[in-house]
């Protein structure tokens, strides 16, 4: 048995030892189109790693295995930089199940760090992703930048990865896709876009994400949706607290986000593209819109949008935020497990991702 066989046939034995058990006794989920990030699985990954220690949940094949048996339609993963033929067999094993496979990958620093980003590149080319998904801008853009300057500054280096990306994924024809990570509003990143100037560079499109930069998710993803070669599906629940609001991650069909209109409008634009589920286990995110900090890298967003958002929230306010941190492992594994769960089957049964 070479390395390869023995990594495979240790990754399914024990991937079902911590596989959460299903609704309906041994027989498993429905399939539905709808692929699985890897930070939908973080628990999972720990609770394998204490079962397994010599084993990685997020290991490609292991991770892609972990997708079938729930149901999921593939997954977006890190690859990093695979020998070819280790490359050639994921995308065999994937083609076999009817899987995708979506790569992570982060852009060129500088001119020096290219080659590394090629590798990978290459290493996705080969394994048959359908794009790879990047962010080019650190941080939440009203937790990390202290001034509209140094804002500008990260800007501008983000701009510069993705000119030295560009050529590189030309080459390979695989799809970059650059998340809105809480980074730019849709404006900006399309005028990015349109700057790039690439057919193979355009948006990893997240439906949840934009809304704490004040924008509607329907706006978001009618702006995003003509660029976008991969999506962060997620729904997400809201509340008010002193300094702004809450942004919880929740099981999508759960929250305000209006995900049926959103996916016909992605649809009706890319009808090829993947959705996979981005719903991070986590505390509900502070997003401080009334505070002084929030604004100083805003110096132009128009009052309406802030009421706007805010009508929103107090519209839209429910109880159902998850508080993470005050559970147990078991439960937090437990409540992961669901999350992904109901939101798999509100992808099948509501949403028709199939």
């Amino acid at each position: 048995m070479n390395r390869r066989e023995l990594l495979q046939t240790i990754a399914a034995s024990s991937t079902a030892l911590v596989l959460p058990k299903f609704a309906n006794g041994d027989n498993p989920p429905a399939a539905t189109g709808l692929g699985l990030v890897i930070y939908c699985c973080q628990f999972r990954s720990k609770a394998l790693a204490k079962a397994k220690p010599s084993i990685d949940l997020f290991e490609p094949v292991t991770f892609l295995d972990h997708c079938k048996s729930l149901g999921a339609g593939g997954m977006q993963n890190r690859l990093g930089v695979l020998e070819a033929s280790d490359a050639m067999n994921l995308r065999k094993h994937a083609e076999a199940n009817s899987l995708y496979i979506e790569a992570i990958v982060s852009v060129p620093k500088d001119p020096m760090d290219v080659e590394r980003f090629e590798a990978e590149i290459k290493t996705a080319a080969a394994a048959g992703a359908k794009a790879v998904r990047t962010t080019i801008i650190p941080g939440r853009r009203y937790e990390y930048f202290d001034s509209l300057k140094m804002f500008r500054e990260f800007e501008a280096r983000g701009r510069r990865s993705l000119e030295l990306a560009a050529p590189i994924v030309e080459k390979h024809r695989v799809p970059l896709a650059v998340e809105n990570h809480k980074d730019h509003r849709s404006g900006q990143r399309v005028a990015l876009f349109e700057q790039i100037s690439s057919e193979y560079v355009g948006a990893c499109l997240d439906t949840g994400n934009s809304f704490a930069l004040l924008e509607d998710p329907v706006e978001t993803a009618t702006a995003l949706a003509p660029w976008a070669h991969s999506v962060h599906l997620k729904d997400q629940a809201v509340q008010m607290y002193d300094d702004g609001f809450l942004l919880a991650d929740i099981p999508l069909g759960q929250g305000f986000i209006d995900l049926k209109k959103i996916v016909a409008i992605i649809k009706s634009k890319k009808p090829e593209v993947r959705f996979s589920l981005e719903l991070i286990t986590r505390d509900p995110l502070e997003v401080p819109v009334l505070s002084d900090k929030y604004w100083s890298t805003f110096p132009d967003l128009p009052a309406s949008d802030l009421a706007q958002t805010l009508r929103t929230v107090r519209d839209g306010t429910t109880d159902n935020l998850q508080y993470i941190s005050r559970m147990t492992p078991e439960q937090q594994l437990a409540r992961e497990d669901a999350n992904v769960r109901e939101s798999l089957d509100y992808a099948r049964d509501v949403l028709g991702i199939a």
